[in-house]
């Protein structure tokens, strides 16, 4: 297999394009095929070969990207030319759960395909950049035989051969992301009562929230030990923290929504008897219980 091998693109939305044009920029042969075929039209004005069908997309290639709308929309595609997939490898870069990428890699396997699971962790500008991150996980020998033409897209990072990983750690990463954005938007929507501006908030906000990173690796060896002693930052201490904030809210107007559930997780590791132990013993209200 050369390094310049050819690739197909399935789905040419804003991601899916992205990904294209950076593989054909760097002297992959590139087959692209989507549902609304004017979407393929800058890219064929830049050297990519249109397919009219799925089937003639995924024989061009020994290395077929999936970026559709969900693991649905994939199978519905893709069931149909499962015969012509056989000996190829198939990449998933459909967000979807574990659950889904395992079943698609078992049916891919029954079908003698080489499947391949990714989350993105990146926005379309951020393809091809050293920002970006793709997670992979699944079949090891296809992911290390595509991994330079991957590597075009952004910083590989593999997880193993269970194809649930990738999308497990991709859509643990965003919770991350989304509860932090979700928290500076109820942070700004407090001080806009004030007439502070999101702008001005967001100078502090941004500093506040880098240095807090810092104090990750503690929090992990409390949950990793399943010791929560501590003299700190106790779960009383942080839940009249939460009480107040709650309070302050409602008081301004603004909607405790965001806030409220952190209130109630306390709550409950207070009512438990908890209340000595470290903040970060909330996990053991969210993590899931053995069977």
């Amino acid at each position: 297999m050369t390094d310049r091998h050819p690739v197909t693109v399935v789905g040419l939305g804003a991601m899916g394009r992205e990904i294209a044009r950076v593989l054909l920029e760097a002297g992959h042969p590139a087959t692209v095929w989507n549902r609304t075929p004017s979407r393929a039209d800058d890219l064929v004005a830049e050297g990519a070969t249109r397919a009219d069908t799925v089937a003639q997309a995924v024989t061009s290639s020994p290395l077929v990207m999936v970026c559709v709308l969900d693991y649905a929309a994939t199978r519905e595609l893709l069931e149909p030319v499962a015969a012509e997939l056989a000996g190829r490898t198939v990449v998933q870069l459909t967000t979807g759960t574990p659950r889904q990428a395992r079943e698609l890699a078992a049916w891919a396997a029954e079908c003698g395909i080489d499947y391949v699971d990714s989350g993105m962790m990146a926005t379309p500008p951020m393809i091809g950049s050293e920002t970006s991150q793709f997670l992979y996980s699944g079949d090891e020998a296809a992911f290390q035989r595509y991994r330079p033409a991957l590597e075009l897209l952004g910083t590989s990072r593999w997880f193993g051969a269970d194809a649930g990983l990738a999308s497990l750690y991709d859509l643990a990463l965003l919770s991350g992301m989304y509860t932090m954005f979700a928290g500076f938007l109820h942070g700004a929507a407090m001080v806009g009562t004030a007439g502070v501006s999101a702008a001005e908030f967001a100078a502090s906000a941004g500093e506040w929230l880098r240095a807090m990173t810092a104090s990750l690796p503690y929090a992990a060896a409390f949950v990793d030990s399943g010791d929560y002693t501590t003299d700190v930052q106790s779960v009383e201490f942080n839940k009249a923290a939460l009480d107040v904030i709650v309070q302050a809210s409602v008081d301004q107007g603004v909607a405790p929504d965001l806030v409220a559930p952190i209130q109630e997780l306390l709550a409950r590791q207070l009512a438990e008897g908890h209340g000595e132990e470290s903040f970060d013993r909330i996990i053991e209200s969210i993590r899931s219980r053995p069977a």
